[in-house]
């Protein structure tokens, strides 16, 4: 179970998209699960469509922070009864497409699905794929330096003397006295980088709904701001559950100083932490790459594939989207 498929994250998502016109909840979220809901809507303005999907994702229509790991087995079920349900939803909701996104590739769900497909003669088409990465920290810090390249180490740790003579260095968690510093520094650092910030209004109501509440379940909120001489320079969006540290955003300074790579070393102090913490046996990455470079696949001891898949039921459909490609 990851922080995804928690209570806060599912609901928190919900509150915050569900009410857009079309979208019909059949089954709420967390404890392990991915809610399920249909989007009701005309595609390309003219053909009616009623496409499932996760709570957490959506397919053309909106784009909404990254919900990944995604499954339909609650932790309070068997597999079984998981794919019971979901085939009984299969069976009686109408839909004309399915979307699920972010699964593991390999997972019991992502096989389950392909072979029910096959089964009752939907078509199946893999709409995308990504690699989460992750790190083990139940070892060694030293251990994991020394297995890393030399320019990835440089990167991550040995260049700390460099950045320590460039004035005072301090850290400080946001959370819960100011998450707003937090995420202004943060969207601040990405319009300086991307041109665009991080979070717009709606995420930002989104992430502070799900931090509220994360705890409630167990969640450590660690909004790390990394200062130098008293300026923020770099900002960290980890959350701790369940022994893992889930990074899911991160920004700095550009320009800082030219034989530096901020960001990175401020998330080499960080995985040092998480090896230090007894509580933590991994450090998420998750999916995506840099700007420049994958410097998560570099970083990760562990990568997990994943997968996102249509599944077409009807007849006519399938017509249309052979004749539609890229839909």
């Amino acid at each position: 179970m990851s922080i995804f498929q928690t209570d806060a994250w599912q609901n928190a998502w919900w509150r915050e998209w569900g009410q857009t016109r079309g979208f019909q909840l059949l089954e709420q979220g967390g404890s392990g699960a991915s809610g399920v809901y249909i989007d009701k809507y005309l595609l390309k303005g003219l053909i009616p469509l009623r496409c499932l999907q996760f709570v957490g994702t959506n397919y053309r229509r909106i784009s909404t922070p990254r919900t990944e790991y995604n499954s339909f087995v609650c932790s309070k079920e068997t597999f079984d009864q998981g794919a019971g349900r979901l085939e009984r939803l299969l069976s009686s909701c109408g839909w004309s497409e399915a979307v699920f996104r972010d699964v593991i590739k390999q997972s019991p769900e992502a096989l389950h699905l392909q072979n029910l497909a096959h089964k009752a003669g939907w078509s199946y088409r893999v709409v995308d794929s990504d690699v989460a990465y992750s790190i083990e920290t139940t070892g060694s810090f030293d251990n994991y330096l020394s297995a890393l390249g030399p320019n990835t180490r440089l990167r991550l740790f040995n260049r700390r003397k460099v950045l320590e003579i460039c004035g005072e260095l301090s850290f400080a968690d946001a959370w819960p006295d100011s998450p707003d510093d937090f995420f202004n520094a943060l969207n601040a650092f990405h319009v300086e980088r991307w041109g665009q910030p991080c979070f717009s209004a709606r995420s930002l109501r989104f992430h502070k709904d799900f931090l509220t509440h994360v705890v409630e379940e167990g969640g450590v909120p660690d909004l790390s701001i990394m200062r130098c001489d008293g300026t923020a320079v770099s900002v960290l969006y980890n959350v701790h559950y369940r022994g893992r540290c889930y990074n899911l955003q991160s920004g700095y300074q550009q320009d800082f100083h030219p034989k530096l790579a901020l960001g990175t070393l401020h998330l080499g102090y960080s995985i040092e932490e998480a090896f230090e913490n007894a509580g933590i046996a991994d450090f998420d990455l998750l999916a995506g790459s840099g700007k420049n470079e994958d410097y998560k696949a570099r970083l990760a001891t562990h990568a997990e594939p994943l997968i996102s898949f249509m599944l077409v039921r009807s007849r006519i459909f399938r017509y249309l989207y052979l004749s539609l490609i890229h839909i």
